[in-house]
């Protein structure tokens, strides 16, 4: 009898696993595709592939996008046939319990050489969709200090004014 009990224990737990995998699988799959969909410059498969309230945010401090008003900005770059190629080479997946949300991070190879993905992906009428993506650039620790004087005129100037408009 508790052998039995083991057994199908051990089956269910396996069935799970088995389950998440291919979930995994399905969301590598999107990001994947939602990659190569910006590499061919194929606007409606890009835009597809991310919620109706998706959330873009650049290498830029002011690059929040909305869907909408990322659609806007990138149209002009699909239409020349020349927008951006990521692919990853790394990706790390979570799935929460109930397997309706996903968390990812990935590092990419890019023109902008080594830059980190991250972001989460919802299941819309049993489709995964990407919900909200943040794109960064990898800056070697070792390199930081060069980096944030290259940047520190403009960042202390975008950090006045949104300091004073927060108030």
């Amino acid at each position: 009898m508790k052998r039995n009990i083991l057994v199908w224990g051990l089956f269910l737990v396996s069935m799970v696993i088995c389950a998440q995998n291919m979930e995994k699988q399905k969301i590598n799959e999107v990001l994947d595709g939602w990659h190569l969909a910006a590499a061919n410059a194929d606007f409606e498969a890009y835009f597809e592939k991310m919620t109706k309230d998706g959330v873009f945010l650049g290498t830029d401090a002011m690059e929040n996008w909305q869907n909408d008003e990322f659609r806007s900005f990138s149209k002009p770059y699909f239409d020349k046939g020349k927008v951006w190629s990521f692919t990853a080479v790394q990706r790390n997946i979570y799935l929460n319990e109930s397997g309706t949300f996903a968390w990812f991070d990935e590092l990419l190879d890019t023109q902008m050489k080594i830059c980190r993905g991250s972001g989460v992906l919802k299941k819309v009428n049993g489709q995964w969709k990407i919900a909200h993506y943040v794109l960064s650039i990898a800056v070697p620790n070792e390199n930081v200090d060069e980096l944030i004087q290259i940047k520190e005129e403009k960042d202390n100037a975008l950090l006045q004014e949104l300091k004073k408009n927060k108030q």
